[in-house]
């Protein structure tokens, strides 16, 4: 526990020092200073989810039953409980923290990783992450990128991204074959949601006239409603699929 303590707080001090984002010379709703290669990236990723995320979402979709399905996804989730809590804690959001912690006691004892007795009695799931953590400390969140593989986001996010996937705290005790468990099961979370929103997803990626400038408002308005800093804004699929 203090060697993950300790790993956290030195890629914390790391990515504050990294925060140091892109800032408009005047106030703008999108700031895209990348866009040229962002849309390069956008292409990219269209030609990756046509070619490879879509037809394998699809056959996990339609081979798995739901439940199963289900399962994988309620286990996504618990791993990434102690995640959240490590957050939690990081942005002073003790409520919360002891909220996740509850739940993960309440699904180790009772559901086993794989159901979810937790949300049926109340203690439904409150993720976060580094970005958010980020945010709370005020890191700006920087000019919009788009990222191979992962998506939209932004920069503050991807610096987010970077240390959401190397310091969970699950993944420090386990070894061998067994560390492959908690990216396989949120790579299989994601086909999941991607099968499960696929037809407003494709509406919006192979459908719209511009794909490109439609994921990034989205995400934009999406990530600043969760932060509380767009208030006028609604949540949406998509942060299921390109947010957290």
């Amino acid at each position: 526990m203090w060697q993950f303590s300790r790993h956290f707080a030195l890629v914390a001090g790391v990515c504050v020092a990294l925060s140091a984002c892109s800032v408009p010379d005047e106030p703008v709703d999108i700031h895209d200073p990348y866009e040229a290669t962002n849309r390069k990236i956008h292409k990219f990723n269209l030609g990756l989810d046509q070619a490879v995320v879509r037809p394998t979402s699809t056959a996990y979709g339609v081979i798995v039953p739901k439940p199963v399905r289900t399962g994988v996804s309620n286990f996504a989730n618990y791993i990434d409980t102690p995640r959240f809590i490590a957050n939690d804690l990081a942005q002073g959001n003790v409520r919360d923290a002891g909220h996740n912690f509850a739940r993960f006691v309440m699904n180790t004892i009772f559901g086993l990783g794989v159901l979810d007795p937790a949300s049926e009695a109340g203690l439904e799931s409150r993720r976060t992450g580094f970005g958010e953590t980020l945010h709370v400390w005020g890191a700006r969140e920087g000019a919009y990128i788009e990222l191979p593989v992962f998506g939209a986001s932004n920069e503050r996010d991807a610096v987010g991204t970077v240390v959401d996937f190397i310091s969970n705290p699950i993944s420090g005790t386990l070894n061998g074959d067994a560390e492959l468990i908690p990216p396989s099961a949120n790579v299989m979370d994601r086909l999941g949601a991607r099968y499960e929103f696929r037809g407003t997803i494709d509406a919006l990626l192979y459908e719209s006239a511009d794909s490109y400038a439609q994921t990034r408002n989205l995400y934009l308005q999406n990530r600043r409603f969760e932060l509380g800093s767009d208030s006028g804004a609604e949540g949406d699929v998509f942060g299921d699929i390109y947010g957290e």
